[in-house]
């Protein structure tokens, strides 16, 4: 029996940097009451909120969702308000040999794009996470610019030789997360096990990215059982399934 559904967000739940469709929202709440969730994502605690947490009602369902943040480095429970239980954050030191190291690999690439968005590289505090077009490009931008993973399959060759001391994964539709070493989407679904007390039997993770090197990849490694999608649509389906299966215990 399954005690724990984990998705991924961007590309999973909702379109990169966007916000959750009403179909998705209400499959959430559906399933808030009936079973436990966690999202876990590269996205900044703020991104949960603007692109997850608005779209759904602020009401005492919430109790059974878990936050993870920037790839499991940050979790947040709900008890009337969100509380933050714990944040691997990167040194100054740290951060500075990241954010080098992206600018380095990006460039002996090829592939700085000539026109972006917002900033490359972001400091997230418990990760730094580079968008190639910028952190606000239009998806439809962001959507062909890699769809295959093969320019970021590149740059984190690169990276890998430049800081091969740090977690290095691929995730949403243009951007590379860097974390501290073992700091992962492993990491997070331990602390769920640990912090929820449901055994890895008994979770189910959902995500777009679960091939070698995508950053939800880790928690197949962690032994979960995982289901790939390939977008909100599919994700949609996969709950509405889980929705009909735990109506029939």
């Amino acid at each position: 029996m399954k005690k724990l559904i984990v998705f991924d967000l961007d590309g999973t739940l909702a379109p990169s940097k966007s916000s959750l469709a009403p179909q998705t929202a209400g499959l959430l709440r559906d399933l808030l009451s009936i079973i436990k969730v966690a999202v876990i994502s590269g996205g900044a605690w703020a991104q949960f909120e603007e692109q997850l947490l608005a779209d759904l009602p602020q009401d005492s369902l919430l109790a059974n969702l878990s936050l993870l943040p920037t790839c499991g480095t940050k979790f947040f429970q709900y008890s009337g308000k969100w509380t933050e239980l714990y944040s691997e954050d990167l040194t100054a030191e740290q951060k500075r040999k990241i954010i080098g190291s992206l600018d380095q690999a990006a460039g002996e690439a090829g592939y700085r794009a000539n026109r972006v968005w917002g900033d490359v590289i972001e400091d997230r505090g418990s990760q730094v996470t580079y968008s190639a077009l910028g952190q606000q490009a239009p998806l439809a931008e962001k959507e062909k610019w890699d769809p295959d993973f093969a320019k970021r399959k590149k740059i984190t060759a690169i990276l890998g030789t430049l800081i091969p001391e740090f977690s290095i994964r691929m995730g949403g539709a243009t951007s590379i997360d860097v974390t501290k070493p073992g700091i992962d989407k492993a990491y997070g679904i331990g602390k769920l096990r640990d912090t929820l007390h449901v055994s890895l039997k008994e979770m189910v993770y959902i995500g777009d990215a679960l091939f070698p090197g995508g950053n939800d990849y880790p928690a197949e490694e962690a032994g979960v059982v995982s289901i790939p999608v390939k977008g909100p649509d599919d994700t949609n389906l996969v709950i509405t399934t889980i929705l009909a299966c735990l109506g029939d215990k």
